[in-house]
């Protein structure tokens, strides 16, 4: 099953195994679990702490718990847990054999605290990058907490499970039988989920913190840049952050980052994290701001409020708060988001093989996504409200040479079509002539661009674009002295993360100047 260069890099990682533990599978005679069979036995082949059992008795065939002897540890696999999975495997298999995980003594703690019996599952794919960190975290739950248990599933392989519970958009989350949410999480957000006192908590703690000299609100490239550049200065730093990675941690593919020809958006959001935590500045996850109190004077405290109910306040500020994706604005496209109506193609194509589906927008990104998808679906329909595509050429002719993709330019989407559950269509008005037109499809991809995160300004004294950007001069400075703003949340064009991590560093700059000037 593993070739040998992969075989000799997960020996390696087993050596840290210290306790003995079993693998015990639930099989088949199919094909899939055939393929397990064997990823198993490599496995067991490559630590003498692990040994393999058949005699499971679960229900999903192939699957497989990791179980110390005597012990339900309560941590299942249903499914191959390749692709961006298999770093979860092979985080599980230390965890289970003893290696500590590389969380603050205060999440474990926390995790142990929890109360009752929590049992999750979790539907992911194998070609999504915002799965494994909900698997990873809810594996750590279960292996710490025994009365935390957790299945994650194959959605691809168990899709009769998939198509009962209408699930179609992964990661899918459920809590005893019940759906508990759905999208990337981290452990922190989890745990603050299921642990309602820890907002409050947390909220405290932030409350009784000291001004900062900047305090950078927004976690992505530009942010990370604008903390790193501020800390080295040597001055009171902090990071408040809703994710820290921002954006980043839902793009796939990232080949234009100077001097890195290929890297993956959560590798790199991740390496932001640590290059950040390197130096002394005060991370604070989980905190999405709502209001903005400027200083009363030149060289005053500026004060930020989140919705968490913590505040806190900073000499200068460094507004990083990025963008999010553009949403079509149609009647129907609330109701059925993740239920048919999606943003990431390589997250939840898989859910969709063999099915119809559209894609919004004809730029490089709808492009892109058109074409991975015509290899999974049965049929993509491109929608271009433009009377011709925007995507590079190269982009576009790899697009037309694709047997089962329609194109249709010079289209504006009205409305998406359900049954009250899940998607079943789109209508579409040609521009030209007016003609209103329906698709019938199961899903519907909307890949038209970005809308900058600034709706919580809009009663501040800063200055905005009509398009709702910040606006900046050449230092970064916003229209408030002592606030500054970077990255895609601003004026500046050409939405990229290395102009980001530019912008970023240089507000940071900005920031310190005017520190030891006033």
């Amino acid at each position: 099953m593993l070739d040998d260069n992969l075989k000799s890099q997960l020996k390696a990682y087993l050596q840290k195994v210290t306790r003995p533990f079993e693998i015990v599978a639930s099989l088949d005679d199919g094909a899939k679990s055939k393929e397990l069979h064997g990823l198993l036995k490599d496995i067991e082949s490559l630590c003498d702490k692990i040994s393999l059992r058949l005699d499971g008795e679960d229900a999903r065939k192939p699957s497989f718990a990791l179980n110390r002897p005597g012990e339900d540890t309560g941590l299942v696999f249903a499914g191959i847990p390749m692709g961006h999975e298999f770093t979860s495997l092979v985080l599980a298999l230390l965890q289970v054999g003893g290696h500590p995980p590389k969380v603050s003594d205060d999440t474990l703690e926390q995790i142990k605290a929890l109360e009752g019996e929590l049992h999750f599952e979790t539907y992911y794919s194998l070609s999504c990058q915002n799965c494994p960190d909900v698997v990873q975290a809810l594996n750590l739950m279960a292996i710490l907490n025994p009365g935390v248990r957790h299945v994650a599933i194959d959605g691809a392989l168990f899709q009769d499970e998939v198509e009962e519970r209408q699930v179609m958009s992964v990661p899918s989350i459920y809590l005893n039988g019940e759906p508990f949410d759905q999208g990337r999480m981290s452990l922190e957000q989890i745990l603050a989920k299921v642990d309602t006192g820890a907002a409050q908590r947390e909220a405290a703690k932030l409350n009784e913190k000291d001004p900062f000299d900047v305090l950078v609100v927004g976690g992505g490239p530009a942010g990370a840049a604008a903390a790193i550049y501020a800390a080295r200065k040597g001055i009171r730093t902090g990071v408040a952050a809703e994710r820290f990675g921002g954006q980043v941690l839902d793009t796939m593919a990232i080949e234009n980052f100077i001097s890195v020809p290929y890297t993956e958006g959560p590798k790199l959001a991740a390496a932001l994290e640590q290059h950040v935590k390197e130096y002394e500045a005060d991370i604070m996850n989980l905190q999405r701001a709502v209001k903005l109190i400027p200083a009363a004077d030149q060289g005053g405290e500026h004060e930020v409020v989140f919705e968490s109910g913590a505040s806190l306040k900073s000499k200068t500020l460094i507004l990083s708060t990025g963008a999010r994706w553009r949403e079509m604005n149609v009647p129907g496209e609330a109701e059925y988001r993740n239920k048919g109506v999606a943003y990431c193609p390589h997250c939840d194509g898989p859910l969709f093989k063999g099915k119809r589906v559209a894609v919004i927008g004809g730029g490089n990104s709808g492009v892109e996504a058109a074409i991975d998808l015509a290899g999974i679906v049965g049929h993509v329909t491109l929608i271009e409200f433009m009377d011709e595509m925007r995507a590079d050429a190269v982009l576009q002719k790899k697009l037309r040479s694709l047997p089962n993709v329609e194109i249709v330019l010079g289209a504006r989407t009205t409305e998406v079509n359900g049954d009250g559950t899940r998607v079943t269509g789109l209508t579409f008005e040609e521009r030209a002539s007016g003609a209103i037109k329906t698709l019938e499809l199961e899903g519907i991809f909307v890949q038209i661009g970005l809308v900058p995160n600034t709706e919580w300004l809009t009663d501040s004294s800063i200055e905005l674009s009509p398009r709702g950007e910040i606006v900046i001069d050449e230092r970064g400075m916003t229209s408030v002295p002592g606030i500054f703003a970077a990255g895609d949340v601003t004026t500046v064009p050409y939405k990229q993360i290395v102009i980001a991590m530019g912008e970023g560093s240089k507000a940071a700059l900005g920031a310190f100047d005017y520190l030891i000037r006033h």
